[in-house]
């Protein structure tokens, strides 16, 4: 709806009222003049700086145009001889903002991932150059047209959101600007469209240019669109006025102006532009879209996909193959395929054949440090991991499992880093000037800002206490220092970042720091500043004064055990600081002499000290002040434990660039040289140094692994080689053979040769198969001479034959044979370039793995070439590689992927393409790639540089590719398939081979019970057995068949193979689980899954579209009526698929009580009244029959039947774990619900059956092993299909009547949805991974056949998963997928004829009634589309085309939509979220209402109003919810965003006035607001704690707040003022569990004060106190302090599978922590205030009560367990108690009888009685309910 009022176009001026300048600003010389040529009022901008003359919208760069139209169509004309810029902001969908340049001042394509730069170029009409420049003076009016959504999905891969500004910059004039998601074509009018019936649409008259009469267009105007119309990857803009077989080329993306004509330039690749011929262009895509018929084969559909590609529809065979590998020529035109450079993992979108995966590369590892500096290492707030930079890549590094996490972004080393408290933001900053910052969201890594600092370089950086501001030092142009002050409030919300203060200064400042006692100031290293003559200032903040100067002195004093070190010359006699860093309670310091010294903050004595091996850089005490984080100069970072004393390297670095490396094979070994002169062996698999060696005098230069002994070889700058042992760690010989330095080194493959060249041409072999490796033969001046070091200029064949080098000239490459050196060949590389200005050189060389003759070569004219060792030819070319020459070359063992490094970046190309591979850039490296390979494995990638990168290889392995290709089968059921039917191993068609004819692909299910040779004979025979088989120990696996027929099918007494035809089996038997099939995936009944072709003509020799529906299977029929006669073998592990129709249950540790002691029925004293809140966990777990007013939901494990009318629920209990899904039957007389497999001896799943008359339990069935998906009944009622998860993937049919289980079939992948046909009750449809599945039952009295066809989805919808679907009019099926599309198909001739976006996000529910369809997805919205229209487009074909799929509404809800239910007329319905709301929807009303709600997480607290009104809750989601308790409907809503409501307190009943209702909340930040209930506003807000509040309560009076928090602190406060009266440490050190006020007689116990409250903490203690707040007095009048529970208790609980641990939310969970005491719970008792009732307190299970009078325990009543919830009435004398066991216990305090009562899923952590006793609330998670106490 929003993009609505800009369709079909927008004029932008006069939208905006760009003449009014109110929502637009102009700069400048703009003014209106009246244009000659369009005879009309034009605006010309102009002036010598074009910076400082433009016309701007909007007005502010804070506002946004928010335009979402695909194409921007600029009207305008460049001024003669002048410059000019046109910039737009342009919106991603994720919010990133992106910076689009085009201007003549532009000399080359530039790029990052926040910004793009396109030159645009005016070509002279008589000149074979490009004339880049000013304007000629010819320019003309032009009409430029931007696609702006393939602009960034082709450069940046980025999904486009909306338009946000644009800026037009001097000298140019503009006429409008137009935005539109059509594709016009300005050269057409509507007659000449209408007269010519051309299929294009012509430009409105708005847009249009006046043409004279009989002219053409073309001849008075320029019309450019970018990127190009035919493929939209150019990485170049260019119109021409040509002739249609004139091509202009360039060589870099840009933007090229037509003046003349130019002759055709052979060396470059192609732009796109629209020709002056009438034409029709190709049509924008429009939604809804119409796909082309799918009975076309595999030919046709690439035929017709080739056509839409082309430009004006031109014939196919015109397509030649182009010389560049990069450019396909179409009718006379080239069409280029560049791919842009941009930050990590851009797949080459201009390439024809797709590469897949995209990204084929994950970036895994790095192995570095530092880069710019080393002073930068930071502490994340839980201490848990460290955030450092590696030149241009930011690391997270998890100090435990030492895993990594990247920021990537910047293209230069990282110079500085801030990360503000709370670890949302993260700030750097980038060396090279002038410096750019990025803003990070540090929990997802994402880019929330990139601007540019007025700083030349940033040395420093600082984020305030609450993260709004950002500070930064620096040097400006002139060396100076600036302090720079960024506001950075709005970045997170997509606002920019503002200068806030700017100041000059003469001071040297290196570190710089916001004070957190006043964000307005700023200080250096919090309240100490260090120097490097060893001073150490002490800064009182408050007076801005020194308070004290120390100095530490490198001799031995008496304030402490100092060494003596000598002192680094030049900085006097103290020791040099280079770091400070202070805590609570010690400041640690490092200095340049190697030293981490820990003093007390008096500076009386060293406690600690770590000597490191180079100067500190910096310190930093991690926050619990445990941890110092230290670097060092030498690339060193690590930390220092203080508790142990223990100190742990977290990573080292090389601290200048690494020249080679090499890999050793069995231990995983990494070996490095660089040029900061030392060699260091790293573990590949924890990235951690294992040795260094370091050589002062001469410089390591290459390396290399022995394949099969412990040792490697290095070559150095003396030209000495060596080869050291790493089992001694020293040097087993050296050889001085050489004269110059080493430039390569290289092994054989066996081991039995070493290969060294160094700079002055000579070439030595070794022989290393003996332990002292000698040399055997030496060659001079064979190899290039005055090289540098490159470990690519040798290589060696893979079967170890042959040897390649760069020589005897750059130019040359010789290949000799390995063992004699004698010569075979030498290459000339510089005549393969004839063409290019200068001669070709030699760069790199990689022999191929798979063809060892085969020797890839790179040149420096950017080729690489495949030369054949035999003969010296060119196998194989790719051209146009970068400009930039590969310096490495890779190429895998399949091979599939070949890796080359150019410049910083690395690429991998899809070598298995026999013409036009994709590639995909990597960038991240800030200096350039010395070397790339891959490691042994093949699993990953190594490229080194300035550091090591780590890749993952995403791909999988050769053997698992085909195109096309069945899905994934299993190694082992290939084995065995091939084992049973004699055929060889599959193979798949390759790239280098012709196609395979389209068959269908086959998935063979069989039945336990079925041996291997019995289903051998079947398969031969094809006929149905004669008896029953006996049951093997092994059942099969899960079989597959390959598209290819096998070639022996056709034997004797055998019918032959004649492609899909029918497989039938009447077998039945017993079915038991084989215990010899681990691993294995099999299935209960037999079943065939038939992949149609795309051709959708029929199966085999059946002449119709359906046939017969495939393979009839007839599956075993039960006898006995139990479901658990049924076994079922073990599936393949499953990885959750990235849909959110999967239910996954909520994680919890508690586990049901065992024996539960129910109470006799009718004596109940509780009964179950109501349920607050919806299971938005669940899926499909609401129903609603409008003609019957049935209305039932979830919550927990509670099925709740509710009247919409009166409200009055029913509860139905039963299931012993939470409900996952529900289905009602199509009569409305029963309701099936399934509950997930877990505890309480529920080893599967549960399926309930309820008899909704009746409301109770009708039958029990169980037979999915983890949750159940769906369930469904048939149209009749006579059926249950229930459909299990991914990690099941079990689909069982039920009979209605007996509930016998009828058939059970596995699934060979998951199924996201299933629904009945509503025409045919015998056919289900199921949708998952790319296809549709049809499942036709046949029933023959008991028995039962399957026949199913599986339907991919066409390519053309470009969908891999389908997530929902519904039937709508005969014979439609509507399916919706993840990427947000909804297919239409036939179901008639199972054909996909319809698609279009109908959200941005997954799909998950979908309803049809009559012509309407609501969609509801996981980005929160529910919209109603008409599609009345679809039945007539299903009658056209592909051949109509529509817009009649129309949105008529919208809703956007509060979480993603899990369930939904309408009318027939789908005017109202009921929709379910995720975020546990249900909403009452009406679109007539275009209105949503609250149902039902609750809270999305965990409810910490419940309190009433004085009068039993109201109540009051707080949760985890952070907010206080006010509900009537009459209706228990939502009255009001308190909503904190980004913290957790942790505690609550109601106003006591003397502020009995509506007015003095207040209810005060305590938060995870350590904050307390008030809340006026009468004026529904936050009152007040004080911050009177540090640390988490757990506890709060009113005093009596209600005018003041007790608070408490998990340090142990309890805070007195003033309600009015906020003021804190006191502050009580009594019990610091354990949280506070509970805090209780009460009134008293003044005097009663013997102590004077109004009030008594009391204070339990976590430690087993209670205090008890006596106050007159009034008079603020207050005493300790009792002090309880408990033995904790004894070790065996504790044991024994944490073997049932609990044990208690403090939870920062004030509540107790239950966790596998052995040796934490449970809660301690206290509380007064309402029928004797001298009585505490205390659980958790003591050794045992049991409750306590303490008299205040006695000063000891009168009464103690045992448990059953650990309490974990307290709550007592006032007048009935009960108790109620709350388990972690999922029990709740109602205990008679006068009589001793208890009753136990179950219902919740999940731990009773909370229990409250109502002022009157008449209602008990109890709340587990986020479950609350509702009791009424009965019999009082």
């Amino acid at each position: 709806m929003a993009r609505a009022w800009q369709h079909p176009f927008l004029n932008v001026f006069k939208h905006f009222r760009v003449d009014e300048w109110k929502r637009s600003s102009k700069e400048g010389d703009v003014a209106v003049v009246t244009d000659k040529v369009l005879k009309t009022s034009v605006y010309r901008i102009r002036g010598s700086v074009s910076a400082s003359n433009y016309l701007q919208l909007p007005r502010t760069s804070s506002q946004s145009l928010g335009l979402t139209g695909r194409y921007l169509y600029v009207l305008f004309r460049p001024l003669p001889a002048k410059h000019f810029a046109i910039h737009l902001d342009v919106s991603t969908e994720d919010g990133q903002v992106i910076r689009v340049s085009f201007s003549n001042l532009f000399k080359e394509f530039k790029s990052s991932a926040t910004w793009l730069q396109f030159p645009f170029v005016f070509q002279a009409r008589t000149s074979d150059k490009e004339v880049a420049g000013v304007a000629p003076p010819g320019a003309r009016w032009t009409c430029l047209q931007l696609d702006l959504r393939d602009l960034l999905l082709v450069y940046l891969s980025r999904r486009y959101g909306h338009l946000k500004s644009i800026r037009l910059c001097a000298s140019l004039l503009v006429r409008n600007l137009f935005t539109s998601d059509l594709c016009f074509d300005p050269g057409i009018t509507i007659t000449e469209a209408r007269r010519a019936k051309l299929s294009v649409t012509p430009v409105p008259r708005e847009m249009a240019f006046p043409v004279p009469k009989g002219d053409s267009w073309h001849d008075h105007y320029v019309h450019i669109r970018f990127p190009s119309v035919s493929l939209k990857t150019s990485g170049e803009l260019r119109e021409d006025r040509s002739p249609p077989e004139a091509v202009f080329l360039g060589c870099a993306p840009q933007l090229l102006y037509p003046v003349a004509f130019s002759k055709l330039e052979k060396d470059s690749v192609a732009p796109v532009a629209q020709t002056p011929t009438l034409t029709a262009p190709c049509q924008a895509l429009s939604v809804p879209r119409l796909l082309p018929e799918v009975s076309l084969s595999h030919q046709r559909l690439e035929e017709s996909s080739v056509r839409d590609l082309c430009a004006n529809g031109q014939d196919t065979s015109t397509w030649v193959q182009a010389t560049d590998a990069h450019t396909v020529v179409c009718g006379g035109r080239m069409f280029a395929r560049k791919s842009a450079e941009v930050p990590v993992a851009l797949q080459n979108a201009g390439s024809y054949r797709h590469f897949l995966p995209d990204p084929v590369l994950r970036l895994k590892g790095v192995i570095g440090f530092g880069g710019h500096s080393t002073k930068w290492a930071l502490w994340t707030k839980d201490g848990a991991a460290v955030v450092y930079p590696c030149h241009a890549v930011i690391v997270v590094l998890s100090v435990d499992t030492g895993e990594q996490r990247f920021f990537l972004g910047h293209t230069d080393k990282v110079s500085a880093l801030a990360l503000d408290r709370s670890n949302s933001l993260l700030a750097s900053a980038q060396a090279q000037p002038p410096s750019m910052l990025r803003i990070w969201d540090f929990q997802t890594g994402g880019c929330l800002s990139l601007f540019r600092s007025p700083m030349q370089t940033v040395c420093s950086l600082s984020f305030s206490g609450s993260g709004t501001l950002l500070c930064g030092v620096g040097k400006d142009r002139h060396s100076r220092t600036v302090v720079v002050v960024w506001s950075t409030e709005q970045v997170d919300a997509g606002g920019e970042v503002g200068v806030v203060a700017k100041v000059h200064t003469d001071f040297d400042i290196q570190t710089f720091q916001i004070a957190c006692f006043d964000e307005t100031r700023t200080r250096t290293a919090a309240s100490y500043v260090c120097s490097r003559r060893g001073h150490i200032l002490e800064i009182d903040p408050q007076r801005m004064a020194v308070r004290c100067t120390r100095r530490l002195l490198p001799s031995r004093t008496c304030a402490g055990p100092l060494p003596q070190k000598q002192t680094p010359p030049g900085v006097g006699s103290g020791i040099a600081i280079s770091g400070l860093s202070v805590s609570s309670t010690a400041c640690a310091v490092g200095s340049e002499d190697g030293y981490l010294r820990l003093w007390p903050l008096d500076f009386s004595s060293v406690l600690l000290e770590a000597e490191h091996d180079g100067p500190v850089s910096a310190v930093c005490v991690s926050p619990d002040g445990l941890r110092v984080l230290s670097t060092t100069s030498l690339g060193h970072l690590g930390f220092l434990d203080i508790p142990s004393r223990e100190y742990t390297v977290l990573a080292r670095s090389h601290m200048a660039s690494i020249l080679a490396f090499s890999m050793e094979r069995s231990r995983g070994q990494l070996a490095t040289v660089s040029l900061d002169h030392t060699v260091r062996i790293w573990d590949l698999a924890t990235l951690r140094q294992l040795y260094d060696f370091t050589s002062p005098e001469e410089a390591p230069c290459a390396v290399a692994f022995h394949p099969t002994g412990s040792t490697f070889f290095c070559g150095f700058s003396s030209g000495a080689v060596r080869s050291f042992s790493l089992e001694n760690a020293g040097v087993l010989v050296e050889h001085t053979r050489h004269r110059g330095a080493i430039t390569s080194l290289v092994v054989s493959p066996d081991g039995s040769f070493l290969f060294s060249s160094c700079s002055r041409g000579s070439l030595v072999q070794y022989d290393c198969a003996v332990s002292q490796c000698r040399v055997l033969r030496v060659a001079a001046n064979v190899v290039c001479q005055d090289a540098r070091p490159n470990p690519n200029t040798l290589a060696v064949s893979g079967d170890s034959r042959l040897l390649a080098f760069v020589g005897p000239t750059k130019c040359m490459v010789t290949v000799m044979e390995s063992a004699s050196l004698g010569e075979l060949l030498q290459v000339d590389v510089s005549t393969l370039d004839l063409t290019g200005s200068h001669l070709g050189t030699a760069v790199a060389l990689c022999f191929d793995p798979a063809a060892p003759d085969h020797l890839l070569v790179s040149t420096s004219s950017s080729k690489v070439v495949a030369l054949d060792t035999a003969s010296g030819r060119i196998v194989r070319e790719l051209s146009s590689v970068r400009p930039v020459a590969c310096s490495s070359l890779a190429l895998s063992e399949s091979p599939r992927f070949l890796l080359t490094a150019t410049g910083r970046a690395i690429k991998v190309w899809d070598y298995s393409a026999p013409t036009d591979p994709g590639c995909q850039v990597y960038i991240g490296h800030s200096e350039p790639v010395q070397a790339v390979a891959f490691t042994p494995d093949q699993q990953r990638v190594l490229s080194v540089g300035d550091a090591v990168f780590l890749w993952d290889v995403l791909a999988a392995p050769e053997s698992d590719r085909s195109e096309p290709r069945p899905p994934p089968v299993h190694e082992a059921d290939w084995a065995v398939w091939r084992h049973v039917c004699r055929l060889p191993r599959p193979v798949y068609p390759s790239p280098h081979t012709s196609r395979l004819p389209a068959l269908s692909t086959l998935w063979l299910l069989p039945s336990p019970g079925r041996d291997v040779g019995n289903l051998e004979d079947t398969v031969a025979s094809g006929l149905p057995r004669k008896q029953v088989p006996v049951p093997s120990h092994a059942a099969p696996p899960l079989l597959g068949i390959c598209a290819r027929p096998p070639k022996d099918s056709a034997g004797e007494g055998q019918r032959p193979w004649a492609g899909p035809g029918t497989f039938t089996s009447d077998e039945e038997g017993c079915c038991e689980e084989s215990p010899g099939t681990q691993g294995l995936a099999q299935a209960p009944h037999p079943s065939v899954l038939v992949e149609r072709e795309l051709g959708g003509a029929g199966d085999g020799a059946q002449g119709t579209a359906w046939g017969s529906r495939g393979f009839p299977v007839s599956p075993r029929h039960h006898g006995q009526p139990s479901a658990h006669s049924v076994g079922k073998g073990k599936a393949w592990p499953t990885a959750r698929p990235d849909s959110y129709r999967h239910f996954t249950a909520r994680y919890k540790t508690s586990t049901p009580a065992k024996t539960v002691f129910f109470p006799p029925t009718g004596g109940e004293q509780l009964r179950l009244k109501a349920v607050v809140g919806y299971n938005g966990n669940g899926r499909a777990n609401m129903v609603w029959r409008p003609d019957t007013g049935f209305f039932a939901y979830t919550c927990g494990r509670l099925v709740v039947v509710e009247d919409l009318h009166s409200g009055a629920q029913q509860h139905w209990l039963g299931h012993p774990e939470e409900i996952s899904t529900l289905a009602l039957s199509h009569d409305a007389q029963a309701l099936a619900s399934a509950s997930c497999c877990g505890g309480g001896g529920a080893s599967r799943c549960q399926i309930r059956i309820w008899d909704i008359p009746k409301g109770s339990c009708r039958r029990l069935l169980s037979h999915h092993d983890s949750a159940v998906q769906a369930l469904a009944f048939s149209p009749d009622d006579q059926l249950l299909v229930t459909l299990g998860d991914y990690s099941d993937r079990t689909l069982a049919l039920w009979n209605t009547v007996t509930y016998d289980l009828l058939s059970s079939i596995r699934l060979p992948e998951p199924v996201h949805g299933m629904a009945f046909s509503p025409w045919d009750p015998g056919e289900l449809t199921c949708v998952g991974t790319g296809a549709v599945a049809f499942w036709l039952l046949q029933q023959h009295g008991a028995d039962a056949s399957f026949q199913v066809h599986r339907h991919p989805v066409p390519e053309e919808v470009g969908v891999a998963e389908l997530t929902s679907l519904c039937y709508g009019a005969a014979p439609l099926l509507y399916c919706g997928s993840c990427s947000g599309q909804v297919c239409v198909w036939d179901t008639s001739t199972g054909r996909c004829f319809l698609a279009w976006e109908a959200d941005d996000g997954e799909i998950g529910v979908l309803l049809c009634s009559g012509s309407r369809l609501v969609s509801g997805s996981n980005t929160r919205r529910l919209r109603l589309w008409a599609v009345g229209a679809v039945p007539e487009l299903r009658r056209k074909g592909s051949g109509a085309r529509s817009r009649s799929v129309l949105l008529e509404r919208e809703l956007t809800l509060d979480g993603a939509v899990v369930s939904a239910s309408f009318d027939s007329s789908m005017d109202i319905g009921v929709a379910g979220s995720t975020a546990g709301t249900l909403w009452y929807i009406s679109w007539a009303e275009g209105t949503s209402t609250r149902l039902v709600s609750g809270h999305r997480g965990k409810v910490n607290e419940v309190v009433f109003s004085p009068s039993e009104s109201h109540c009051a809750t707080c949760g985890e989601d952070g907010s206080v919810r006010v509900w009537s308790l009459a209706s228990m409907e939502l009255v009001i809503q308190f909503q904190v965003l980004n913290q957790s409501c942790l505690c609550l307190a109601w106003s006591p009943p003397s502020c009995s006035r509506p007015e003095q209702q207040k209810v005060v909340a305590g938060y995870s930040d350590g904050t307390l607001r008030v809340f006026s209930i009468s004026q529904t506003a936050m009152e007040l807000r004080m911050h009177p704690h540090g640390a988490a509040l757990t506890a709060v309560a009113f005093s009596t009076d209600g005018q003041t707040i007790l608070s408490g928090d998990k340090d142990g602190l309890v805070v007195v406060s003033r309600r009015c003022t906020g003021a804190s009266l006191r502050v009580l440490s009594d019990h610091q050190g354990a949280p506070i569990s509970a805090i209780q006020s009460t009134s008293k007689e003044y005097g009663e116990l013997g102590v004077k004060g109004t009030d008594l409250w009391l204070a339990a903490s976590g430690d087993q203690r209670v205090s008890v106190w006596a106050s007159d707040w009034t008079k603020d007095h207050c005493e300790l009048l009792d002090w309880l302090s408990f033995p904790a529970p004894v070790t065996l208790e504790v044991r024994n609980q944490v073997e049932c599978g609990w044990a208690w641990v403090w939870a920062s939310n004030s509540t107790y969970c239950t966790l596998q922590a052995p040796g934490i005491p449970p809660p301690s719970l206290a509380a007064f008792c309402p029928w004797d205030r001298a009585l505490l009732v205390c659980v958790g307190l003591g050794a045992h299970k049991e409750v306590l009560f303490y008299s205040l009078r006695h000063k000891q325990v009168v009464v103690k009543t045992p448990l059953p367990f650990f309490a974990v919830s307290l709550s007592l009435s006032v007048g009935t004398r009960l108790m109620a108690i709350g388990f972690a066991e999922c029990m709740l216990r109602l205990l008679d305090c006068v009589s001793g009888t208890t009753q136990d009562f179950a219902g919740h899923d999940d731990a009773v952590h909370l229990c409250r009685f109502t002022p009157s006793a008449q209602l008990l609330f109890t709340a587990a998670h986020h479950e609350i309910l509702v009791w009424e106490v009965t019999g009082h």
